[in-house]
């Protein structure tokens, strides 16, 4: 058995400065990932982190911008939370040492996004995820964390209604151990792999927000999934939104600056679920090209500009497309990117469960609402990953830790499991993944009806059900891919099932949420949050209220 105060689970941007500040306020802190840390998803943000540091700019700009963009969801408190204490979280990334590009006086360059009424999107290149994750990897080095690198954690345990650690799979030989913490903290990113089209890493199958489910957290909010409007067309890989942040433009077959009739004022630089259905639209209605895509023009920035703002995306569009960008149109169409839900979680990430805290894009801290604005994510994860360590770290000591045997029991019940999954016969892991994913793409896509989510509902159910038959042939040891999709797997078809149904219920059109059937928002009725909680039969979804304290609802318009 392995003993932690604070056991922080994923070793992206917001776990990293979780277990930092848990470091810093005394706690006995470990970080445990299937994957080495600076492989994590958040090395592929691209565009940047917003922060009001301009002296014509204000957090309360910054708040109403990203509330705005919401669609009116967010929950406004944690949004002036996130929106005030954006500049000194910034400056700290800078003091690390985070390779920001500058302007000529040597401040720290900001950039244009979707949905912002100021240039406040910092960012190093097209590549900030990066050097923000090198950057706090270096201090969870210098700071001596202890990292278990390549672990895959199977379950929570969950003992007299608090967490009490987690039962994990050394990927490198199958075998598992029990790690005792007093507070765990959930930092496991998205869900993008349950689509087809998705931006994210192969890692993101949503398997820290399946563990919280299963142990009785109620998920919120996970009807709202972003689309990303610009991924490079057939391998989805993300197209910055600093790619028109820098002034690019959107071009269908026609040759026509295509968004002057979606957002007239804003053009390329509306938020991004707008953007999305417009492309997606212009696909549908056979204005876009052959295959299904629309073009995104930046040759007229320049070579010089591209190679300096934009050089991973040009390297990008000629490895993966055989397009040099600065010569020829990049080929885009919209793809999964992003989770707005998660793990129900406030403003410190304590979750209803005692012990569990989940940040980042796990978590629905109820930020971001039901759309997402560019440059608000990577700031999520320091503002509320600092917040989060420093609350685990004053919790445990309050608590005392449980008896060796509990855990050990829950380590053999883990152990059996897993057993029991192998085998020969029975359901191939690959074909239910595939299955699923065919399913959310085409019903639970960027445009949504009854009749298309009443099928997802029912499709993923039988899925589920074919589930319980799933053997894994493959009997190494040694990290054992087919038994690591396997347990995911089973995680991924319960988020899919809470998503549909979400979504099914959801009788109106808010943010990313967008139902053909019910094109308009419906303050009335639905200004509220969902939740879901597990049971065996299926997700039980209930509802609360959105903290309105500064903003009003008004209708959105670019």
């Amino acid at each position: 058995m392995i003993d932690h105060d604070v056991l922080v689970i994923g070793g992206g941007l917001s776990g990293l400065r979780a277990a930092l500040e848990a470091k810093f306020s005394g706690a006995d802190v470990a970080i445990i990932s299937k994957v080495y840390p600076i492989r994590s998803h958040s090395g592929a943000a691209q565009g940047g982190i917003n922060a009001s540091l301009g002296s014509d700019d204000s957090w309360k700009a910054h708040a109403l911008d990203t509330v705005k963009g919401s669609d009116y969801l967010a929950d406004q408190d944690t949004v002036e939370i996130l929106c005030r204490e954006a500049p000194e979280r910034v400056i700290e990334m800078e003091n690390w040492g985070t390779n920001f590009s500058r302007k000529d006086d040597g401040t720290i360059a900001q950039r244009p996004f979707g949905g912002a009424g100021f240039p406040r999107t910092c960012y190093a290149g097209d590549r900030t995820g990066h050097n923000l994750l090198h950057t706090l990897y270096e201090q969870v080095l210098k700071n001596k964390i202890k990292v278990y690198s390549e672990w895959l954690v199977t379950k929570l345990l969950v003992e007299n209604g608090k967490c009490a650690g987690s039962v994990a799979l050394n990927t490198a030989n199958s075998e598992m151990d029990a790690f005792r913490a007093k507070a765990t903290i959930l930092a496991t990113g998205g869900y993008g792999r349950i689509y087809q089209r998705s931006t994210n890493a192969i890692i993101n199958r949503g398997s820290g927000i399946a563990l919280a489910y299963m142990a009785g957290v109620p998920l919120q909010d996970m009807e709202f999934v972003q689309f990303h409007p610009t991924t490079l067309w057939d391998t989805n890989i993300l197209i910055t939104e600093g790619a028109r942040g820098e002034g690019g433009y959107l071009y269908n077959k026609d040759h026509e600056r295509f968004m002057a009739n979606y957002a007239a004022d804003a053009m390329e630089l509306a938020p991004r679920d707008i953007v999305a259905r417009a492309i997606q639209t212009e696909i549908d209605e056979r204005r876009g090209f052959p295959g299904g895509y629309v073009q995104l023009d930046i040759t007229h920035l320049g070579k010089e500009k591209i190679n300096k703002r934009l050089p991973g995306i040009r390297q990008i569009s000629i490895d993966f497309a055989g397009i040099d960008p600065v010569q020829e149109p990049i080929p885009v169409q919209p793809g999964q990117h992003y989770s707005m839900g998660g793990v129900s979680s406030n403003k410190d990430g304590e979750t209803p469960l005692p012990g569990l805290y989940a940040v980042g894009e796990c978590a629905c801290i109820s930020v971001h609402g039901a759309n997402r604005l560019g440059g608000n994510s990577l700031l999520d994860t320091v503002v509320f990953g600092k917040r989060a360590g420093g609350a685990a770290a004053e919790y445990v000591k309050t608590v005392e830790n449980q008896a060796d045997e509990i855990l050990i029991d829950a380590l053999k019940n883990e152990q059996q499991r897993i057993e029991e999954m192998m085998g020969e016969g029975g359901e191939n892991f690959a074909e239910l993944r595939d299955e699923l994913r065919a399913i959310m793409q085409e019903y639970v896509g960027v445009f949504r009806n009854r009749e298309k989510l009443e099928h997802a509902v029912e499709a993923i159910r039988e899925l589920k059900e074919r589930g319980k038959e799933l053997r894994v042939k493959n009997n190494s040891s040694v990290f054992n891919f087919e038994l690591m999709n396997a347990i995911e797997l089973k995680g991924m078809l319960e988020l899919g099932h809470v998503i549909a149904l979400g979504a099914l219920v959801r009788e109106e059109s808010r943010g990313a949420h967008y139902r053909t059937d019910f094109p308009e928002r419906d303050d009335e009725n639905w200004l509220k949050h969902t939740l879901a909680c597990f049971k065996p039969k299926g997700p039980e979804l209930d509802y609360r209220e959105v903290t309105i304290d500064r903003f009003q609802p008004e209708r959105r318009a670019y």
